[in-house]
């Protein structure tokens, strides 16, 4: 069993996340409830809203940004504890 990560700290809590999404979009839905579980700062974008998002993104949502670098693809099968120590090697939290 892997050692429990320490708890973020006071610069990652203070980063929020941005989560490109748009409505009805399940794998977006489920992201998002994961990240709020997680009490982490959180943005949410539609990416339907914005026609240069909607263009650069089209149907690849959800996008996770931090401090406006996109991070990699994040699988929707994580559980929000997987989640904690993805975002941790991708030095977020």
């Amino acid at each position: 069993m892997p050692e429990p990560l320490p708890p973020p700290s006071a610069a990652a809590a203070a980063t929020p996340l941005l989560l490109l999404t748009r409505r009805g979009c399940c794998l977006c839905e489920g992201l998002e409830e994961k990240l709020r579980q997680l009490k982490l700062p959180l943005e949410l974008r539609d990416v339907d809203a914005d026609p240069a998002l909607q263009a650069r993104y089209g149907l690849e949502v959800p996008v996770l940004l931090a401090d406006g670098r996109e991070l990699p693809r994040v699988s929707p099968r994580l559980t929000p504890e997987a989640l904690r120590r993805w975002l941790h090697d991708q030095g977020v939290a």
